[in-house]
């Protein structure tokens, strides 16, 4: 009992100590008039309505899925996340899809950990801090909202929002640069009809599957972002997966399936197949020299073909990336 009571005041002494230093360091950055933006509006989170500055100029970014999108905004950005959902990346390092532009802001890496570095992120003195959305450094934002509340005005982008467009739209509503979003969509719906006129598709159903590290089949579901990209492309996907896995349970927001191994040729019997390999997982090669896939219908047929994770929840980058992709493959 003795023992449990010095934890419990231990504990609460280290985040009184935790919350005083952020609190310090938020002062600090409040004094530096020189950074704050004059004015504010009211924009949309997942927490409800939040006050933001009209014009940030100090922004962290907690969810590496939605970095992109700050930069191609021309958002100053102080500090992000360098994760990206199911795309492996040594600590510290920025995807290589936007790697450039933080250089060349001097965008910070924010420590990845179990929990969110919440001295780092007021070190940073940031207007605005961005989190939520899919993904594990997305539910840390979610978590540690209170404590990022206490840091700036914090806005987390719901998990139901999947879509890149929307995604694209939420982040520049949130940081006041809604004249970029019209010339992006339009840049990649002109990039999107000239892939449709080249793209020569397989014939047959197609569903696209990730390959992760626990080894479990798992598919995306055919209204996931890039079953979606390839059905506008003229790949013919095989909706039925779901029923034919038994209609197995999943989050509301979750964008795939899962489903016991015994299913394998049952819900994978599509003559077309597209492998993701994520973090973990194992490439196309390794998949071929499994036996259990190797009876599979498109293995048989020899029309499997990988893309790299980076496609997998594809951003205005990578969605473009991903267009390249799949002209100089089914040209």
């Amino acid at each position: 009992m003795i023992t449990t009571r010095s934890s419990g005041r231990v504990r609460a002494a280290l985040a009184l100590l935790i919350l005083a230093l952020v609190a310090a360091l938020t002062a600090c950055g409040t004094a530096d008039s020189g950074t704050a933006a004059s004015g504010t509006r009211e924009v949309s989170s997942a927490k409800g309505p939040i006050q933001v500055p009209a014009d940030p100029r100090r922004i962290v970014v907690l969810n590496g899925n939605l970095a992109g999108y700050l930069y191609d905004l021309e958002a100053t950005v102080v500090a992000a996340d360098p994760r990206l959902l199911g795309v492996p990346n040594k600590p510290g390092e920025f995807p290589t899809g936007w790697a450039e532009d933080a250089k060349a802001q001097g965008t910070q890496a924010v420590p990845s950990g179990e929990n969110i570095n919440l001295e780092f992120i007021a070190a940073q003195r940031p207007d605005l801090i961005i989190g939520g959305g899919q993904g594990y450094p997305g539910q840390q934002s979610v978590n540690a909202y209170d404590q990022l509340s206490a840091i700036a005005p914090t806005v987390l982008m719901p998990t139901e929002t999947t879509n890149w467009q929307d995604q694209l739209r939420f982040v520049a509503d949130t940081v006041n640069k809604p004249a970029n979003v019209d010339t992006l969509i339009a840049n990649y719906q002109a990039k999107l009809t000239e892939a449709k006129n080249k793209i020569n598709a397989p014939a047959g159903a197609t569903v696209v599957m990730q390959s992760i590290k626990s080894q479990k089949p798992t598919l995306f579901v055919p209204t996931a972002a890039l079953p979606a990209l390839l059905a506008e492309v003229g790949f013919t996907l095989d909706t039925q997966i779901e029923a034919k896995a038994g209609n197995p349970a999943k989050e509301q927001s979750a964008d795939f399936i899962s489903f016991s191994p015994e299913l394998l040729n049952t819900v994978v019997d599509a003559p077309v197949l597209f492998t993701i390999p994520l973090a973990g997982g194992r490439s196309l090669d390794e998949l071929r020299a499994d036996p259990m896939y190797a009876t599979l219908p498109a293995f048989k047929a020899d029309k499997v073909f990988e893309l790299p994770a980076t496609s997998s929840r594809p951003d205005y980058r990578t969605v473009m990336t991903t267009l390249d992709l799949l002209v100089e493959r089914f040209r």
